[in-house]
């Protein structure tokens, strides 16, 4: 069913198609439609019209009230439709640009870990993904997010490899990733951060806290997180070692993550 399908089925008040309820005064309909294809919220659902998308569709209705509408009539109420239409052509840029938009690079960063032990325990992963969010400009809005492929775990051993994949430490077979979501940040000095949220590893879900410094300068857009957490692999079942090797119950994890803004304003900082 395309626009002027729909249009013809108005009747009374209202008129019903799925989920959406339109008005029949075709005017303060447009106004709403336009406004709503500025922010970026009109989808195909409303009017899919194959084409030119949802602003073909608003051009359709307004061809169609014109022919409508009392020729006096809908001249009286063009004004109100053009001051519609200017202010979509507004809003994108100032609804869209509120808040900055950054994109941590995974090939240019890094995710490391050690392990105090007789022997050498240290490595990397190979693969993850993060992401870093922002609700408002406010440094203190974002969330971070860390998500690791347990099995890409790397020690240059295939021996400690395979035991850290097992179910003895990672159990990567019923728990592939291990996570980070940062629940609360909080800015504890000019450059540093204190990051609490919930860390899942092996199944095992509990609060953690992730300490770092962001190195760049302010307002380029570009930076790097660098920061450490540590914590007691008892606490997440693993409690066997390594053979022939001692191993303690302290786990750091180190991440150093580039960031980068590809949109919207600076973030403002406390300090």
């Amino acid at each position: 069913m395309n626009a002027s399908d729909r249009w013809r089925n108005i009747e009374g008040n209202t008129v019903s198609s799925g989920a959406f309820v339109y008005p029949a005064d075709p005017i303060l309909w447009l106004c709403g439609a336009v406004e709503s294809y500025g922010r970026g919220q009109l989808e195909d659902p409303l009017f899919p019209v194959e084409g030119a998308g949802s602003l073909n569709s608003i051009m359709q209705i307004l061809w169609l009230t014109m022919k409508r509408e009392r020729p006096t009539v809908f001249a009286m109420r063009i004004p109100l439709t053009i001051f519609c239409l200017l202010v979509s052509t507004l809003l994108p840029s100032v609804t869209r640009a509120e808040t900055p938009v950054f994109v941590i690079t995974p090939e240019d960063s890094s995710i490391t870990f050690f392990v105090k032990a007789s022997m050498s325990l240290k490595g990397t992963f190979d693969k993850w993904d993060s992401t870093l969010t922002l609700k408002t400009t406010d440094v203190e809005s974002a969330v971070l997010e860390i998500k690791i492929q347990a099995a890409s775990v790397d020690t240059g051993s295939g021996m400690k490899d395979g035991k850290l994949k097992s179910k003895d430490f990672f159990y990567v077979e019923q728990n592939p990733l291990i996570t980070f979501v940062s629940k609360k940040l909080v800015q504890t000095g000019p450059n540093t951060f204190e990051v609490d949220g919930d860390f899942t590893i092996r199944g095992e879900t509990k609060s953690e806290t992730l300490t770092f410094t962001m190195e760049g300068e302010r307002g380029s857009g570009n930076g790097t997180i660098k920061g450490t957490m540590a914590f007691d692999r008892k606490d997440y079942g693993m409690t066997k070692g390594i053979p022939f090797i001692k191993i303690a119950d302290r786990v750091e994890v180190t991440v150093n993550l580039k960031v980068k803004r590809t949109s919207g304003p600076p973030v403002t900082f406390k300090q």
